[in-house]
């Protein structure tokens, strides 16, 4: 797949398939740290998605410190969807969200061109995904304890292309 490097992290985009068991026991493990322990939310994060997911990887050295997943269109949305956006909190203030989510809108439309994009956001996050093009879609719905929105962001492509693609 496609593979890039901006900043000292190392980009890859990976079918399930193509994941390595160590990437992926990684990918668990920061998606745990962050949606489980420091969001205190106990739910099953190995939805049955993952199959059919990309995956974003991006790696600084051997740790895993940035990671999302794009879906195609029909699965679970009649959209295309990214989720799963996570960075690990030691790397926060970096921008590796902004620059994890324009990689992602990036993929998408690419890999499913005319398709729109659709998140389900944590509520808090709106502002954020907005200034990325998504607008809210829906009222708020509670998942797992945590106020989330629909969002929809069109396919065209995001204004800067990400880092090093």
């Amino acid at each position: 797949m496609e593979n890039s490097s901006h900043n000292g992290v190392r980009w890859e985009w990976l079918a399930f398939d193509s994941l390595s068991p160590a990437a992926l026991y990684a990918l668990l493990r920061l998606r745990s740290e962050i949606f489980v322990v420091e969001q205190d939310c106990a739910f099953l994060d190995p939805d049955g998605l993952d199959q059919d997911a990309f995956h974003c990887l991006g790696w600084e050295g051997d740790a895993l410190i940035a990671y999302q997943r794009c879906l195609p269109p029909g699965i679970p949305y009649a959209e295309s969807s990214i989720g799963r956006i996570v960075v690990d909190p030691r790397q926060r203030g970096r921008d590796l969200g902004r620059e994890l989510v324009v990689r992602g809108i990036a993929f998408n439309a690419r890999r499913w061109p005319g398709h729109p994009i659709r998140i389900g956001a944590q509520a808090r996050l709106t502002r954020f995904y907005a200034s990325l093009g998504f607008v809210v879609d829906g009222d708020m719905y509670m998942e797992d304890g945590i106020e989330h929105v629909n969002m929809l962001r069109e396919t065209s492509p995001p204004e800067t292309s990400p880092p090093g693609n």
